[in-house]
């Protein structure tokens, strides 16, 4: 997997980056001149054409489509629209898309089979221009689906079984919770579990192999009961760090395959006496707004979400401009933030 970096010489990144202006507002240039100030219009085009580069058809048509929309299916069960992650992550969208002029077309969905219909639904009705796709899968029939049906799309996280090329953006989890797991064995944990959920996502399967490659290294094989698996939410990782700490050998630490989990985690260890940071570690995933108020407040690993967000409409608009998708798939690399939820576990 690759980070990206300028490449064409007709490339709408180096224009942008060349003329000190966004990607949107070159796209802007080219599809809407009048919503640019005369003096950046100038400066843009004479870019372009020192670069030799000429918008694609394919951006044009996504301005002059019926819906002038790019859509986003958010995959949450039924009454729980309310993760902290999506909503930093549809503001950052959001936030691209205005600057381009498109609107966000947002609906949520179970995940399932149900998933794919809506996809359907918002294809062939014609109601979005493109789509971004959220939490990818290791076998994903809406990367599939799109591929076949050739509508436009920009993925946020890679899928293993896809063989074809896709435009995707992606946190390397993998070292994050290796990073997460490093940090913690260097503080003398060896009894350390992990809250996850279903490795067919493809983020949860990443960071679960974070975990383990860490205590390999180190020559340890985690108990089996010490890897569970839950559902994002706060409710489960209250349940699940329960459930750890009624065994006759509990862990001294736990990580959490994201921050909800987590706060579902401290909440547990208050009621059992236990103090977070001192006698049991958490950290999560994600690096939420809410993250830093927690009680004590939270460890966890970091993803710029909203940076995400504006990313993805910059790596969706190259894409209908012309940019190969080769170009446009990016692994950023996560960091680890330390607060007070972990320490050295009890002598």
């Amino acid at each position: 997997m690759s980070i990206s970096s300028n490449s064409l010489p007709n490339d709408i990144r180096r224009v942008a980056a060349e003329a000190g202006v966004s990607i949107a507002t070159v796209s802007r240039v080219f599809n809407n001149p009048n919503r640019v100030s005369a003096k950046t219009r100038r400066r843009v085009l004479e870019t372009a054409a020192r670069l030799d580069y000429r918008p694609n058809l394919m951006g044009q048509n996504l301005r002059k489509g019926r819906a002038q929309a790019v859509g986003v299916v958010i995959p949450t069960p039924q009454g729980r629209f309310s993760d902290p992650f999506f909503l930093e992550l549809l503001t950052g969208l959001g936030e691209g898309l205005a600057e381009a002029e498109l609107d966000l077309l947002v609906t949520t969905c179970p995940p399932g089979p149900q998933e794919l219909a809506c996809y359907q639904r918002l294809v062939e009705s014609k109601r979005v221009d493109a789509l971004v796709i959220a939490r990818t899968r290791r076998h994903d029939e809406r990367i599939r689906y799109l591929l076949q049906r050739q509508t436009p799309f920009v993925a946020h996280g890679r899928s293993d079984q896809i063989s074809q090329p896709y435009a995707y953006l992606d946190m390397d989890g993998r070292y994050g919770f290796y990073l997460a797991c490093k940090h913690l064995l260097g503080l003398g944990h060896r009894r350390i579990a992990f809250i996850g959920v279903s490795s067919e996502l493809n983020f949860a399967h990443y960071r679960l192999e974070g975990y383990q490659q860490a205590l390999a290294e180190v020559g340890l094989i985690p108990d089996p009961g010490w890897i569970l698996e839950g559902d994002l939410s706060e409710e489960s990782g209250y349940r699940l760090t329960q459930t750890l700490l009624a065994t006759t050998l509990p862990p001294t630490a736990i990580l959490c395959a994201n921050d909800l989990m987590a706060l579902g985690a401290l909440q547990a260890l208050r009621e059992l006496d236990f103090k977070a940071g001192q006698e049991v570690s958490v950290i999560g995933y994600d690096d939420i707004p809410l993250s830093q108020y927690t009680d004590p407040p939270l460890s966890t690993v970091h993803q710029p979400i909203r940076k995400m967000g504006q990313r993805l409409v910059e790596m969706l608009l190259a894409r209908l401009n012309g940019v190969a998708v080769a170009e446009l798939q990016e692994v950023w690399v996560p960091e680890l933030v330390l607060r007070r939820s972990d320490g050295a576990p009890p002598v």
